[in-house]
């Protein structure tokens, strides 16, 4: 750590600490006379039995009461307990030393072990880049998924909604995804997971090749709300952090929707009314705050993929509507392509990519174009083609599309563990094609 860094949080440290005393725990809330203190701000709550002292965090005011949200559960705290301001929002460690590691919401390593002592620390709650000062989108990013490399292709510093229900594939396409693109470093943010599936998605499916260029944060569902809110921002300021170093990083997070079930719990813990289906309010303002700060900056990129769970394969459901009208592109995840086996289960008519015009060749271009007409084409008449209504010949569109339907699906298809670059991926769309021009 520098001097000049030390000596800078050394002239913030107050001489005086500031305490105030717990009245009353309702629910998730604890009600404390005092201290003075701001929003956002880190207390300390200290055990009376105990010479132990947990976390909590400023979420409101009432009645001259400083109302807080412990970090993990409320069943120690008593009424007279001591709160004590740090006086400053929650910081984390940031540094190269956590490539390759699994931490916490709070930035602590999950299995118990210490971090280097010469970290920086960065705030979690940070603004989002000036519009001004966000190069533009110009060139793709290596994902390999052929059906996202080809059609759907992502630009460098894109933000990306990953729309799928439960059980479609999510996980294995983030793996996939985290195992061949060819960015600098991974921040892979788990909120709400099953405990269960977490080992599973870091041996499984992300794998020691994957681990080894990423971070991943984790809260899993059983955590408090405010900890599974806290492992979004945290993994954005590490991502924040490799981008200010000049790096290309890819953010994965899944899901926002459990980010945005978090917010709502303590939105209705606080007393917001709730607005569309039980939302409220502060759960639409917390979102495009928080995924408009991935993206360009003037000293690198953050492409961030952003999985929303749907509710009922309900694509129209709230979130999901709010996601889509903040991020640069879509990608739906079909439970009827998965259903007939066909992974990842990518509906590339359903799915857009609002910069690949941008970035893209006109062949690609138009190639993709044509591949999209094909298959819509067949989809369109595909019940009077299972049921032998249509008669080949009455229509030379229909013809061509159940001639290369077959080898679309083939060229959509990918299996887990096989790489594919992007130019590989455009070559072979583009020789799906030569034989008939």
């Amino acid at each position: 750590m520098k001097v000049e860094q030390l000596i800078s949080e050394i002239s913030q440290i107050s001489p005086l600490k500031r305490y105030g005393k717990v009245t009353r725990v309702v629910g998730l809330m604890i009600e404390s006379r005092g201290p003075q203190t701001s929003i956002g701000d880190v207390c300390y709550i200290h055990l009376k039995e105990k010479e132990q002292k947990i976390q909590a965090e400023v979420v409101g005011f009432k009645d001259e009461h400083v109302i807080l949200m412990p970090y993990t559960s409320v069943r120690e705290i008593a009424p007279g307990c001591l709160v004590e301001t740090s006086e400053k929002p929650l910081q984390v460690k940031v540094g190269n030393e956590l490539i390759g590691q699994v931490l916490d919401s709070l930035g602590h390593p999950l299995d118990g072990s210490e971090l280097p002592g010469y970290l920086s620390s960065v705030l979690t709650d940070q603004n989002p880049p000036n519009p001004l000062q966000r190069p533009p989108i110009k060139e793709p990013i290596e994902v390999g998924v052929r059906a996202i490399d080809s059609l759907l292709t992502v630009g460098r510093g894109q933000r990306i909604g990953i729309f799928a229900g439960s059980g479609v594939g999510k996980s294995t396409l983030m793996g996939m995804i985290a195992r061949n693109t060819n960015a600098d470093v991974n921040v892979i943010a788990l909120v709400g997971e099953r405990g269960r599936e977490v080992r599973e998605f870091i041996e499984r499916d992300l794998g020691e090749e994957g681990l080894r260029n990423s971070v991943v944060i984790v809260a899993t569902s059983d955590q408090p709300a405010l900890i599974r809110i806290k492992a979004a921002y945290t993994a954005t300021s590490i991502a924040e952090y490799f981008r200010d170093q000049g790096l290309n990083v890819m953010m994965m997070m899944d899901s926002v929707t459990r980010v945005a079930m978090a917010q709502r719990e303590i939105g209705l813990a606080v007393g917001e009314p709730p607005t569309t289906k039980g939302y409220t309010p502060s759960v639409f303002a917390t979102l495009p705050r928080l995924l408009e700060r991935t993206g360009t900056n003037q000293m690198g990129s953050i492409t961030a993929f952003y999985t929303v769970l749907v509710d009922g394969d309900d694509m129209n459901e709230p979130i999901a509507d709010t996601v889509r009208g903040i991020v640069d592109g879509h990608i739906v995840l079909d439970r009827t392509l998965a259903n007939k086996g066909q992974y990842p289960a990518i509906n590339v008519l359903k799915s857009v990519s609002r910069v690949m015009n941008h970035i893209v060749t006109e062949k690609h271009k138009r190639d993709a174009e044509k591949l999209r007409l094909l298959m819509s084409t067949y989809i369109d008449s595909e019940d009077l083609i299972n049921i032998g209504a249509y008669k080949r010949g009455s229509s030379s569109e229909i013809d061509e599309a159940i001639h290369y339907y077959p080898q679309l699906i083939s060229f959509l298809k990918q299996r887990t563990n096989e790489k594919v670059t992007i130019q590989e991926s455009i070559d072979m769309l583009h020789r799906l094609f030569e034989k008939g021009e």
